[in-house]
């Protein structure tokens, strides 16, 4: 009933919230965006996107077609990978951000290997500027890293909110500076707890600072400190303290999927819809 391609054009707007966004993603022209929408919207019998001179807005419906399109896509995706994904040739040069990999990538990697055996899959795991400055130098075809929310690069997976996180045992005196656990300077989760601490006058000390995610965790198990870590990334062992030490609120990050346009397109858009499918 419904065409995968409207489906996908649909999904495109509604992650990046703009129709010309939505083109530049898909390749296509912004007047086929409107277009297929459209389509989609008279096949649906249904308005699913409120337009107006501003903004991209989904309606009700539009909202329950995002979740309808994004399981048809994903069996689409999967039915295609399980007939044709052997046919598939080349090699990928995938970047994830090191703190990423405690999420569900390491399975969707597994899975992907054995779906396409025909592609070579090159894995570099580091910060997120490192690897976006990799991908605009042509090094790498697809990056999976964060990003401050409404950063209009790439293809957004998820948002969540940034916390600050100890391990249960450590203390803090409430006229103490706060500990700080950062990686290395440029990082956005360093400059979140480092700006909301001095908006609200609290003073802090950086105890460690470190290059990697490992680094970041054997400091907070250590006791030394608090960190700030996407709430979805927190591991078991360690507690989320920002009521507890009555620290401030922090905003939020946003996971992405940048790609490279100079690269083979078909690898690299088979592992991005494989890591957005599952990250629901």
């Amino acid at each position: 009933m419904f065409d995968p391609v409207l489906l996908r054009t649909f999904v495109a707007v509604a992650d990046t919230g703009s129709f010309t966004r939505a083109a530049e993603l898909l390749g296509i022209s912004q007047p086929t965006v409107s277009q297929q929408v459209r389509r989609l919207e008279t096949a649906a019998g249904r308005i699913l996107v409120a337009r107006d001179t501003r903004v991209v807005r989904l309606t009700d419906n539009g909202d329950a077609m995002l979740g309808f399109a994004r399981t048809i896509l994903a069996a689409h995706d999967e039915a295609a990978a399980y007939f044709l994904g052997s046919a598939m040739r080349g090699r990928l040069r995938f970047g994830a951000a090191d703190d990423l990999a405690l999420t569900h990538l390491p399975q969707v990697l597994r899975d992907f290997r054995q779906l396409y055996p025909q592609i070579n899959l090159e894995l570099t795991i580091g910060q997120s500027g490192q690897l976006a400055r990799r991908l605009a130098g042509g090094q790498l075809d697809l990056v999976y890293v964060k990003q401050e929310p409404g950063t209009t690069d790439g293809r957004t997976v998820r948002r969540e909110r940034l916390v600050w996180v100890a391990h249960r045992s450590l203390r803090l005196e409430p006229d103490a500076p706060v500990p700080l656990i950062v990686y290395q300077a440029p990082s956005y989760s360093r400059d979140a707890a480092i700006h909301a601490l001095e908006a609200e006058g609290r003073t802090w000390r950086i105890t460690c600072n470190v290059r990697e995610v490992n680094g970041v965790l054997t400091a907070l198990r250590a006791g030394i400190g608090v960190a700030v870590f996407p709430r979805v990334l927190i591991p078991d062992d360690l507690v989320e303290v920002t009521g507890t030490f009555e620290l401030p609120r922090l905003g939020e990050v946003d996971f992405a999927l940048l790609s490279n346009p100079r690269s083979a397109r078909e690898p690299a858009e088979a592992l991005a819809n494989a890591i957005h499918a599952t990250a629901r």
